[in-house]
This record gives C-alpha cells, structure tokens and sequence, in this order.
C-alpha cells in the first residue's frame, strides 16, 4: 500500500510551470480576456460537496468582485451541524479505499490535474482568481495557475521520495522496511482568502500521501477552490476523498477539532485563530485516537533592512513590489523598512517617483498595479491603522493614505514614516497596503538588526538590502530567527515551490514548509518492520557456553 512496489524511480524531478507575462498581443493576453468576460458574465450557484454529492442548505453566501462590490459572480451555500457530520462520515466511509490504492494511482489523478489546470482551465481559474480575489493577470498566473500546479507535480515527487525511502541495510535471513500510512481519522483543511494554490494545497497534500479531508475554504474565497474541487473530479478523484464545506469556521472548528477521528489540521491564517485551535486540540487530547498533526502557516510583520552599501533603485523596487503587490495581502509581504540615514534622501525621492506612477482601478483593465482589498472587513481593518497613523505625533504619513470603498474596497499604496522603530504600524500586522518605515543612523546598523529582530512576534519572511558582504552575514546573524524564509537583494514575497520551501517559526507557525517533502512528511505516520525468515529456536547465547 505505502510501501514502493518497484525500484524505478518513474517520477522525474518536475520543472516548474513556465509563467505567462500577458503581454499586449499576445495570445495568452486575448485567451484571459475572454475568460474574464465570459465569467463576468454569469451569476453561479456553488453547492457544498460531500462524498462526491452536491448539497444545498439553502443558507447562503455571496461572492462578490472586491473592485464592484455591488456584481455577485455567485451565491454558495454554507454547511451546518448535519452537513458538517456528513462530511465527517464522508471521509471517513472513503479512508479505507482511498489508503489501498497504489500511492502511483493517488498521484496520477493529481499529476492529471495539474495537466488540467496547465491547459484546459488555466485562463478559467486566473480570471476566477483575478475577478473574486482581486489579483491582477500577473499575481493571478503566479498563484491560481503556476504555483497550484508545481504544488501538485513536486508534491507528487516528493510522495514518491518519502515512499523510496528505506532502511539501508538488512541483516543476513531477516528483511528490514517501513511503511508510511495515513494518519488514522481525517484532516481538516482551513484555507485562506489570498491564494489559489494554498487553497488547492491545504487539501491535496495529506490527501496525496492518503488521507481524506474536509475543506473549509475562506468565506471570501470560495468561487476557485470550488473550481477546483471541480478539477480534481474531471481529474479522477474518488468521491468522499476531499469534502467541500464552506460555512462558519468557528462551526466547523467546533465540531472538527474535538472529534475522536480527527487526524490533523493543516491550516493557513490569522494567529488568533491557528492558537485557538491548538488550545481546542490540547483541552480534547485524551479523546482522540491519534495525537493530531497539526500544521499551521499564520501571520507575518515582514521586514525589509537596507544597508549603507544597498543599491538603491533595487531597494526602492523590492519595497514597492513587496509591499503594494496585490494590495499587501500576502503574509509575507513588506509591511516595515529600515532605512539608513546616508540613503533616506535618494530613497524618499525615487520611492514617491515610482509610487505616483502606480494606477489603481480594477483587475479587468490590465493597466493597474494595484486593486481593491478583499471585502469590507479588510477595509476597514486596514484603513483604521492609517488614520491612526494620520493623528499621531510620532509618525507622518509621506505617500497615499486615501481610500473609498463606494464601489470597490480601494486603499491606495500608503508609506508611513515613523519616527519611533516601535511606533504601531512597525510592530503589529496589518494585512494591506501599509510600509510603515525608520530612519536610523548608519553607525547603529548592528543596534537595529537587534530592535528588528525584537519587534515582532512574527518570523515568517524578511530581506536585507546590503552590496558589502560584512553587512550580509552581520543581518543573516543577527536575524537568524526572525525569518523563515530570508532573502539577500530581493523583496521577501514569491517563494517558489522547490526552490524556496515557505514557512515561518515564531507566531508565523509550524514551519513545515510548504513546497518541500518535509510538508509532506507530516501526513504520514511511520511503521517500521522486521521481518525475521529463519528465526532462533532457543533463547541462549553464544557467550553463555560453558569453557
């Protein structure tokens, strides 16, 4: 079953999935706009799916364009008590035939999704992406399609490492092997708002190495895991394997976390909420079977450090890209900068040159960089730190600051410059297009590195900016813990699968590192066996003969 069944490693290590660039002319560009309009177009009603049938509660959601909050691309129904048990049953009635397959017949419906998702419904979920989300064409490709889909390939390669894997030596008239089996109830998969491919990768990862799942999806991202829930039943998957359960998380949770069947959790999201559930999971713990798995990807006070010797058109790209790129609603985006006073003119300058050229409006007129936040909530979370901002005497705000949520939920880029390394808006995340910046002096380059790493509760991505390499180590040091995934010369945002294994420690969770077998790893649970073909007949040893 979870023991490889041949020698030949048949699945090569994947390249990642070529990025289109959308541009003027070209037929990726016409292909995509098509799709938005056609999408655009229609109103769809999204049902839960639970052991591979549709259900309709009735209580119903809606999505909306976060650019047109008033267009309702569909209306999904939300899961209750009865339809959250049904889901549990559902994967577990389905364990049994799912963990018996072959694990090459598992990875072959998801090998065959990743081939639909390349061509056939590649322009489909980026428009859907782009048009419930907010992404423009360019973060829409990078994570709706390429990333969904190196997710699927190189997690299906690292399943067949896992599976390889076996004791080195086995002794003369005995045979030494593991299996790596599911873990024993069902996962639950809480997914985020802000990408695609987490949402396809919460979900299909344990279900890869075995496993059933339930998948909550974000309220305010619904529309592309269904689609892609869609994609996976083109794509072979059996019925009860991944069980489709938008609805109240704190419902969901409140009957999932203390269940005696659940296996583990695989979540990306707030802190607040990752803690809650690992309090729930620590008060049931006698209840269940198995101790829980439990893995977690959660906030982000990403952080941006340049040295004297930074490049400074460099700089000033890496904070508008890390910072402003679909709107700062990343958990590893930009959200605090540390500039030397040597270098605050020329930065302060070019960063107000390059800010104004930014256009803001909607995803449909491929003109934009920057779009609308995801809904209300997010509004007006976010702007309430900027007015914050605006009346305090510590801080100035230097660029945007505006917003207007009568037609779409738009904040423009906003820079804060704060004259306190503690001020608010350096310490606390804030989940939207806010860089709150500090000017120190050059000679306390090594006293902020630690004020950096002090400031935050978070270590999920960081960069540091530097052309003297004295000043790399001295940051990759001082910082060691403060980042998960650290980047020297470039913004701390766009870890690709198989290059950059992403995950942070501190309140930015577990760490296991999405995009890597190590993620992987955690969805099975190991046996060990020794199997003797000529076993002893008497208990006594050599030494104890007599001399």
């Amino acid at each position: 079953m979870n023991l490889m069944n041949n020698a030949v490693v048949n699945v090569p290590m994947p390249e990642n999935e070529p990025v289109y660039n959308y541009a003027p002319g070209s037929p990726e560009r016409a292909k995509l706009k098509a799709a938005l309009n056609e999408m655009a177009s229609k109103k769809i009603e999204i049902p839960l799916l639970i052991g591979g049938k549709e259900i309709r509660t009735g209580k119903l959601g809606k999505v909306v364009m976060p650019h047109d909050h008033q267009h309702v691309m569909a209306e999904y129904h939300m899961a209750g008590e009865a339809e959250i048990q049904m889901a549990i049953e559902a994967a577990m009635a389905a364990k049994k035939d799912w963990e018996a397959l072959r694990w090459e017949d598992r990875a072959a419906i998801f090998l065959k999704a990743a081939e639909l998702l390349s061509g056939k419904y590649r322009y489909q979920i980026n428009a859907a992406s782009m048009l419930t989300t907010g992404k423009n064409a360019y973060q829409a490709e990078i994570d709706a399609a390429c990333e969904l889909i190196d997710f699927l390939r190189f997690n299906v390669y690292y399943a067949q490492q896992i599976y390889k894997e076996q004791p080195l030596y086995s002794s003369k008239g005995l045979w030494n092997y593991v299996q790596q089996r599911p873990l024993e109830g069902f996962v639950l998969a809480v997914t985020p708002f802000n990408f695609t491919a987490i949402a396809g990768n919460l979900p299909t990862a344990p279900a890869i190495m075995g496993n059933t799942v339930l998948l909550k999806p974000a309220s305010s991202c619904v529309y592309t895991p269904y689609l892609f829930m869609q994609i996976l039943k083109e794509a072979g998957l059996p019925d009860g394997v991944i069980n489709f359960i938008p609805g109240s998380g704190a419902m969901i949770g409140g009957l999932c976390l203390p269940h005696k069947d659940l296996g583990g959790v695989h979540f990306t999201g707030s802190t607040a909420v990752f803690q809650d559930m690992w309090k729930t999971i620590g008060t049931n713990i006698a209840n269940y079977k198995s101790y829980p798995r439990i893995v977690g990807e959660t906030g982000g006070k990403d952080f941006i450090f340049a040295h004297a010797s930074a490049d400074v058109k460099k700089l000033v790209t890496a904070m508008i890209r890390g910072s402003f790129e679909y709107q700062g609603q990343k958990c590893s985006a930009a959200s605090r900068a540390y500039i030397p006073e040597s270098l605050w003119g020329e930065v302060q300058e070019l960063l107000a040159a390059e800010v104004g050229r930014i256009k803001m409006g909607p995803v449909t007129d491929f003109r934009n960089f920057h779009h609308a936040v995801i809904d209300r909530s997010a509004f007006a979370s976010i702007t309430e730190y900027i007015d914050y901002a605006k009346a305090a005497d510590d801080a100035d705000v230097i660029l945007g600051g505006g917003y207007d949520d009568s037609v779409g939920y738009y904040i423009e880029p906003t820079v804060i410059h704060a004259k306190d390394p503690h001020f608010r808006t350096m310490e606390e995340e804030i989940f939207g297009p806010v860089l709150t910046l500090y000017v120190y002096p050059d000679a306390e380059f090594v006293e902020m590195l630690e004020v950096c790493d002090k400031t935050s509760i978070y270590a999920l991505t960081g960069a540091v900016f530097a052309s003297d390499r004295h000043a790399v180590n001295k940051a990759m040091k001082k910082l060691e813990n403060a980042a998960g995934n650290f980047y020297v010369n470039d913004k701390p945002t766009g870890a690709v699968v198989g290059q950059q294994p992403f995950g942070g420690a501190r309140a930015s969770g577990t760490n296991d590192k999405a995009g890597s077998y190590l993620n992987l790893q955690r969805w099975v649970s190991t046996r060990t066996i020794k199997e003797t073909f000529d076993a002893p007949e008497a208990f006594d040893y050599p030494f104890m003969d007599a001399e």
